[in-house]
């Protein structure tokens, strides 16, 4: 995998990960859905895209209940904008950082139903565009492409070496998750066996 990120651009790198993922985890997601997500990836993967407040000194992301007030208070086209990043951040974090979730306040079911509901104000916003469809579609399908994501940042961490494996066999070892077990087969962690389908 890290040879994949040194030879060729980060964009591609997600965009092969996406694809080979959401085949595997046989989620069905339009192209251009599928091209928002790896951009979404490629953005983010800048901490400054993600994080946009500071507290206390050290960057994080602005809390999601404040993004939702705020957008009630917007004209369309910003409204637009900040519950597009509503969704997006729900998005992204529920996916690579579910684990840290569960020590908040509110847990992946908050930025799971976050999320969602916020890609579903923006289809409803934005209908009659081209893209309508590609944010009905991010919200109706939230929770299959968190799992995509939550696959791809354990695929990342195991590539990472002996900690970023650790990290996943132990979420693996709590959850007793699925798509962690593949991860963990494939990377050789776990005695071979038969791999899921």
């Amino acid at each position: 995998m890290s040879q994949l990120v040194l030879s060729g651009s980060l964009k591609e790198f997600f965009r092969l990960m996406v694809g080979e993922v959401v085949k595997r985890q046989r989620v069905t997601i339009e192209e251009i859905t599928e091209f928002y997500v790896v951009n979404l990836l490629s953005d983010y993967a800048q901490a400054e895209r993600l994080f946009d407040a500071s507290v206390d000194g050290r960057r994080d992301t602005e809390p999601l209940a404040l993004l939702y007030h705020r957008a009630l208070q917007q004209e369309r086209d910003e409204r637009v904008r900040t519950l597009r990043r509503l969704g997006d951040v729900s998005l992204y974090t529920a996916g690579f950082f579910q684990p840290s979730l569960q020590d908040r306040v509110v847990g992946p079911d908050y930025y799971m139903q976050m999320g969602r509901n916020a890609y579903a104000a923006v289809a409803e916003l934005s209908s009659g565009s081209s893209f309508s469809a590609v944010y009905q579609e991010l919200g109706l399908k939230f929770a299959s492409l968190v799992e995509v994501l939550e696959e791809i940042s354990a695929r990342g961490q195991v590539a990472t070496g002996p900690e970023g494996q650790l990290r996943v066999f132990e979420r693996w070892q709590r959850s007793g998750n699925e798509r962690l077990e593949v991860v963990l087969l494939e990377a050789g962690m776990l005695p071979k066996g038969r791999l899921p389908n």
